[in-house]
């Protein structure tokens, strides 16, 4: 993703980053460092059943497994091994499951790439999709266990939980591929491949216009954290996932204040798509995104748990708009 900032202090901060990263090659610092192997030592995760019954301890397994896998970018074997759990995971929870494979033109080449879609029983037409990219960024050792580890394990947990009841809505539970750029840096368009063949594809089907609602995940793992609104989004989708939060108990967690970020909900807001992005962008997160240091222990299965009640929590108020 690519976010674009406000504050002076946060703008300083990017500099002394990007120009950090100047210095040297990404892949080399990578591979010097190398992944953090220190287990985390957080606090479990509260019961799942004060949390709409999300579980976040289940959440964190999957990051776990995610991160076992290892380095993941898109077009990888890496990839091909997070595929099949993703995979096999949502079979076992009664999903029916999609698989839609793709080719993208990117700088390195063609790269055969593979959106997974878990739709969950409704009684409704009217789709509504929660969405994360689960790619991991391509470079030397990185796994990504916060950027696309933490928003997978979230979506993999609300697939368990909605696939196993008929729901008011249609909820689909989307997987992009492909959301990271080759470039070490943004260079358009190499990023959103995933969510930009998903959205082009509903287009040319005519079912585009069912899809009422798209509520994206992103880097949702850091302890503490701060989701400021987007400000590409969809001001009534916003407010509705923001009002939730504050409702139970999140109001600053889910923060007012407003920042601004080119994600995987693009292409669907270039579509006329109701869209909004969950995503924790400010400090500490800045300090090991898209380095290696983005490992295991940056992941708090309380944040996991926090995040999916929030998504689980906005299914009925869904339901109740889209009824």
């Amino acid at each position: 993703m690519r976010k674009y900032r406000a504050s002076l202090g946060v703008v300083i901060s990017a500099i002394l980053f990007l120009a950090a990263c100047g210095h040297s090659s990404p892949s080399t610092d990578a591979a010097q460092s190398g992944p953090s192997p220190q287990a985390p030592a957080f606090p479990p995760a509260p019961p799942a059943e004060t949390t709409g019954g999300f579980d976040g301890a289940r959440a964190y397994k999957h990051v776990e497994q995610l991160v076992a896998i290892g380095p993941h970018s898109a077009g990888t074997e890496g990839i091909r091994r997070a595929q099949a759990y993703i995979i096999g995971q949502l079979k076992s929870f009664g999903c029916a499951v999609e698989e839609q494979d793709f080719h993208a033109d990117t700088p390195i080449g063609d790269v055969a790439m593979k959106n997974i879609v878990a739709k969950a029983p409704s009684t409704s037409p009217n789709i509504v999709i929660y969405a994360s990219h689960y790619d991991s960024k391509r470079l030397d050792n990185f796994v990504g266990a916060n950027d696309g580890g933490s928003s997978t394990g979230v979506l993999l947990e609300l697939a368990r939980l909605l696939c196993a009841r008929k729901n008011g809505v249609a909820p689909w539970l989307v997987f992009f591929d492909g959301e990271e750029a080759f470039n070490f840096n943004w260079v358009d368009p190499d990023h959103t491949y995933g969510s930009g063949e998903m959205a082009a594809r509903l287009s040319l089907s005519g079912e585009l216009h069912r899809v009422k609602a798209l509520i994206l995940v992103d880097m949702v793992g850091p302890t503490n954290p701060l989701f400021r609104r987007e400000s590409n989004s969809t001001p009534w989708l916003t407010e509705l996932v923001w009002s939730t939060a504050a409702r139970l108990g999140y109001g600053k967690i889910f923060d007012n204040s407003m920042n601004a970020i080119e994600d995987d909900h693009i292409p669907f807001l270039q579509r006329d798509v109701p869209s909004t992005d969950i995503i924790d962008f400010e400090s500490p997160v800045m300090e090991y995104w898209h380095n290696n240091k983005d490992t295991l222990d940056k992941v708090d299965p309380r944040t996991l748990a926090i995040t999916g009640h929030v998504l689980i929590a906005t299914v009925p108020e869904l339901e109740k708009k889209f009824k």
